[in-house]
């Protein structure tokens, strides 16, 4: 089954580092990032998860949850995160879902349903496309999916914006424009009419084009 923007996440019970979770129960009413890895001990994967867990707080700050997942037992991601803290500086506090039998994975569309064996023998280059990122909202639903090539690490200063647009504008109808950061301009969405931005921005808007109005990022 493919997966979509706006698709409920599927939901799973799995073992991870802090134990047996059921992933929509441990959502709970926040936002969640669920990010892959290929595999264990890869070199990319080290710098990311560190890099991550130095942004744990940032996360928590927004309500966002952080998780990740690797096609590995449990007992190698505990290893694996003595060697995250001692070269990226930061402990992993968040879990790893352990996916030896490769059912998140197939889940979340990222190996073939019909994908055989489990994570025994398997290399990074078999799991190349267990390397995603899936940002999940209150609602349960799929608001974003990334999916990186292994020798390029991921940007998640990037993922963070992406969840400051996405707060903001889920109860509010402006849209970001490219490049956007906290604090710049938005974008009134189509669908409000002159009259309604009205009086919703009394102090006004610059129209670029009729289509394209632009005002300070609301309160």
């Amino acid at each position: 089954m493919s997966l979509r923007i706006n698709d409920e996440a599927p939901n799973f019970t799995a073992e991870t580092t802090q134990g047996t979770i059921d992933f929509h129960e441990w959502i709970g009413d926040g936002w969640a990032v669920l990010f892959s890895h290929p595999k264990d001990f890869t070199p990319v994967c080290t710098t990311e998860l560190g890099y991550m867990a130095g942004l744990t707080s940032e996360f928590a700050k927004r309500n966002c949850k952080i998780i990740g997942l690797s096609v590995d037992p449990v007992e190698d991601h505990v290893e694996w995160s003595k060697d995250i803290e001692e070269t990226q500086g930061h402990a992993v506090t968040y879990p790893m879902i352990g996916d030896t039998e490769l059912a998140v994975a197939k889940l979340y569309n990222m190996l073939p349903a019909d994908e055989p064996g489990t994570s025994e023998g398997r290399t990074a280059v078999n799991n190349a496309t267990v390397r995603s990122v899936f940002v999940i909202g209150p609602d349960k639903t799929i608001k974003l999916m990334l999916t990186y090539p292994m020798t390029t690490g991921r940007n998640f200063d990037e993922i963070l914006r992406v969840l400051d647009s996405m707060q903001l504008t889920a109860g509010r109808k402006v849209a970001t424009p490219a490049n956007w950061e906290m604090g710049g301009d938005v974008i009134i969405v189509p669908a409000v009419s002159d009259e309604e931005a009205k009086e919703v921005y009394p102090d006004g808007w610059k129209t670029v084009k009729p289509y394209l109005r632009v005002v300070p990022q609301p309160d």
